[in-house]
């Protein structure tokens, strides 16, 4: 009889064990749980899920770091090294998967002089965010650079290609696999979804996520006013919903899965106004659907978005008024293209089967 080949052990180190990131490690490792022996050092913020072991296979093995924070914290910092440090010593993982800036940091510096194959997601370089100061954003940019010296054999992995470029200015060894969503399971989730055409006399327009600076609610906010005869819906809610003041935005709050894809399908536009993205997932959803998308002109929005073919690229206030006013005079042929198109690059190029497909090449291959 054949002896059963040894699973590689992979150890995933985690701060921002939340939203996006925690969705993306959800789909990804339980696309692969069966071919590796999975470990998550994960750090646990408020808005960590309190059942989030149940979204994972019971495969999965979970490690606390305690002293994981969020902010530079270098008294808890040093500390969380330790710990990282230990987990490694004890694990003996053969890949070492870091997520998020705080992870890629200490896990560079705790791996570092070890011969374990290292990979890093950024999932949005901190010195991109717009809502630090230019100082700051410096500082971040100076601490992944040294970060990215220090272990020149961790490859950064780029969920766009224009956070792929980001990578390769701090190290070569960078790559780009895009970020994809689960087509089969949304398929099975719209299944029994109404076809809905584009409503030239009624037009909806939404948005999906948290209410804060990042998505900009207050560019939201002013193309609403423009168009006081159309409903605009945020689904979500955020510490900045005081901002959307226009009579005509609906802020639904945040909703079940369930719940956001059956108010997404009723719109007719999506909009994105954010000032930077990762490669939002809620983009790739909506595209699937068949939305007509604008989006705000940076990374990741993008690098999805090809203007005038799959959707609209919007730099200022003005262009996404352009843009709607364009979409509402085409003839339905002319939406009807940009919306199959949006679909197909979806199911082509953003696929989780094609994405998982890559990380098992990499870890197995390089």
């Amino acid at each position: 009889m054949e002896e059963q080949k040894e699973k590689k052990k992979v150890l995933y180190i985690v701060e921002s064990f939340a939203s996006g990131v925690f969705n993306f490690l959800v789909d990804l490792i339980n696309g692969i749980d069966k071919e590796f022996e999975i470990t998550i050092a994960y750090g646990k913020r408020k808005e960590t899920l309190e059942n989030f072991q149940n979204y994972f296979s019971n495969r999965v093995k979970f490690i606390n770091i305690k002293n994981f924070t969020r902010n530079i914290n270098p008294k808890k910092d040093i500390k969380a090294l330790k710990e990282i440090r230990k987990v490694i010593k004890e694990e003996k993982p053969d890949i070492v998967h870091l997520h998020s800036s705080k992870a890629g940091i200490l896990g560079r510096l705790a791996v570092n002089g070890n011969k374990i194959k290292m990979f890093y997601n950024p999932h949005g370089f901190s010195f991109l965010k717009q809502d630090d100061s230019t100082l700051k954003r410096k500082i971040y940019w100076m601490i992944e650079k040294m970060a990215a010296i220090y272990n020149k054999n961790c490859v950064i992995i780029g969920c766009s290609n224009g956070e792929y470029l980001e990578a390769k200015k701090l190290n070569k060894n960078a790559i780009c696999i895009n970020n994809g969503i689960n087509i089969d399971k949304l398929e099975k989730e719209t299944l029994n979804f109404k076809k809905k055409d584009l409503d030239y006399k009624n037009i909806k327009i939404c948005t999906v996520g948290r209410i804060g600076y990042q998505k900009n609610p207050q560019m939201f906010n002013k193309i609403a006013k423009r168009f006081p005869d159309i409903q605009f819906t945020w689904i979500g809610e955020g510490e900045l919903s005081d901002e959307l003041t226009s009579t005509n935005i609906i802020i639904t709050g945040w909703k079940t899965r369930e719940e956001v894809l059956k108010i997404l399908n009723e719109q007719d536009i999506f909009i994105l106004t954010s000032l930077w993205e990762g490669l939002p997932l809620s983009l790739l959803e909506a595209m699937y659907l068949k939305k007509i998308c604008i989006v705000s002109d940076v990374i990741g929005n993008r690098d999805v978005i090809k203007d005038g073919m799959n959707g609209f690229i919007a730099k200022n206030l003005n262009v996404y008024i352009e843009k709607i006013n364009k979409i509402r005079q085409a003839t339905d042929k002319e939406n009807y293209i940009i919306k199959e198109r949006s679909k197909e690059d979806v199911c082509n190029i953003y696929n989780l089967n094609k994405m998982i497909g890559q990380y098992t090449k990499k870890y197995l291959v390089q």
